[in-house]
């Protein structure tokens, strides 16, 4: 689930939201590795699942746990059902899944919110702050949205689409988004020309304001106090079709014995996109190629696919056969590779998979971009170095695998 990113003044970036959608596939991922190890256990591994999640009905999502605190106290609740999402920064929870008062983010003395564009639509919500205990990790005083309110958003805010402010169009209680960015926004401030940060005087006056970065929804992980400097998405290979896949998210790149780099290939991401190229079918996609676990499909060009009938499983590919196709990964100055990846038909699969969520081979349309979603992820171990912190491999953000 990509965002619209501006780091200093703002830009509008290349994104692609999450497409929540009945829909599935199979693949085989012939470049994932053979020795693959998933890590079970440890302070800095929280389990996750590729299931149908809260609503019963999303496909190729992977959800987690996540335990919120009032600030300071032992007054928690734990979460669950969160989109893992490499694509975005910060944790968003809906309001219908949070009973905790939390403390409302003010500017001069007006409550905060948030409006986070993504190509579905939109998250808007008070900016709150919260301890969390993420697995063994904690982070405290973090800035946190929570999505749903009686505040109406301005009209800067709801021409980016439609409302993702509810489970049913939500999909999910909220979304862990643990991406390349220590911030959702940028560096040292988030201006109010980008539109995203507001104080509101009344539930129908809203203003945009300049966020420090302090003040911004955070990646959580960059604020633990050690394994704070990327995460590990790991998750086993799937062969076809399947209920549930059970996998781990792993803190910290190299802090600890179980989250070494080993031999995975860096690709540098652009410093103010996280994007890198991918050349496909010819085509490159220069600084517009990502890799999204929030995303439940691969999402790229390619007239030569037939599109599944707009009735049924809208916007996802539904060749006659399987297609095995490559593509070639490129940092923007470091590493570069061949991925093999597949395309099933969509509505076949979901008709003869009518219990299955997780589908590796899930593909659908984009426009002058590649978005690697989450049946990258099966059978792979993807690494994602934060922005600003140290890390072996290279110069943060990357993406290793």
């Amino acid at each position: 689930m990509k965002p619209l990113r501006c780091l200093g003044a703002f830009s509008v970036c290349a994104a692609f939201g999450f497409s929540l959608a009945c829909g599935g596939g199979s693949s085989s991922n012939s470049s994932s590795s053979s020795n693959q190890t998933i890590t079970p256990s440890g302070t800095n591994v929280l389990s996750i699942a590729v299931n149908s999640g809260p609503t019963g009905n999303y496909p190729d999502a992977a959800f987690a746990s996540v335990t919120v605190c009032i600030p300071g106290t032992s007054n928690c609740q734990a979460i669950n059902g969160l989109l893992v999402d490499t694509g975005s920064s910060g944790l968003r929870i809906l309001s219908s899944a949070l009973t905790l008062p939390l403390t409302q983010q003010t500017s001069n003395s007006n409550p905060v919110f948030e409006c986070l564009p993504f190509i579905s639509g939109y998250t808007w919500g008070p900016v709150q702050t919260a301890d969390l205990q993420i697995a063994g990790e904690t982070a405290s005083s973090v800035a946190i949205q929570v999505i749903g309110t009686s505040t109406t958003a301005p009209t800067s805010c709801s021409d980016n689409g439609t409302a993702d402010d509810t489970l049913s169009t939500l999909g999910t209680n909220g979304i862990l988004g643990v991406g390349l960015f220590a911030q959702d926004c940028g560096y040292p401030s988030c201006p109010a020309s980008a539109n995203l940060y507001y104080e509101c005087s009344s539930s129908t006056s809203c203003t945009p304001i300049t966020e420090t970065a302090a003040q911004e929804v955070t990646n959580p992980v960059a604020l633990f106090a050690t394994d704070n400097n990327g995460v590990i998405v790991e998750l086993p290979a799937a062969s076809g079709p399947e209920a549930t896949v059970t996998g781990s998210l792993v803190f910290g790149i190299g802090t600890q014995s179980n989250n070494a780099l080993g031999s995975a290939t860096v690709y540098n991401a652009d410093p103010s996109t996280g994007n890198f190229t991918t050349t496909f079918n010819g085509a490159d996609y220069n600084n517009a190629s990502f890799i999204d676990s929030g995303s439940n499909g691969y999402f790229f060009p390619d007239s030569s696919i037939p599109g599944c009938p707009t009735n049924i499983a809208v916007g996802f590919y539904c060749p006659n056969s399987t297609d095995n196709l490559s593509a070639t990964n490129q940092g923007i100055s470091v590493g570069s590779g061949m991925v093999n990846f597949s395309i099933a038909n969509a509505v076949t699969e979901f008709d003869d998979d009518p219990d299955d969520a997780a589908f590796p081979d899930l593909g659908g349309t984009a426009t002058n971009m590649f978005d690697w979603g989450l049946p990258f992820f099966f059978g792979r171990n993807v690494y994602v170095a934060i922005e600003g912190q140290s890390a072996p491999g290279g110069t943060a953000p990357y993406w290793a695998y």
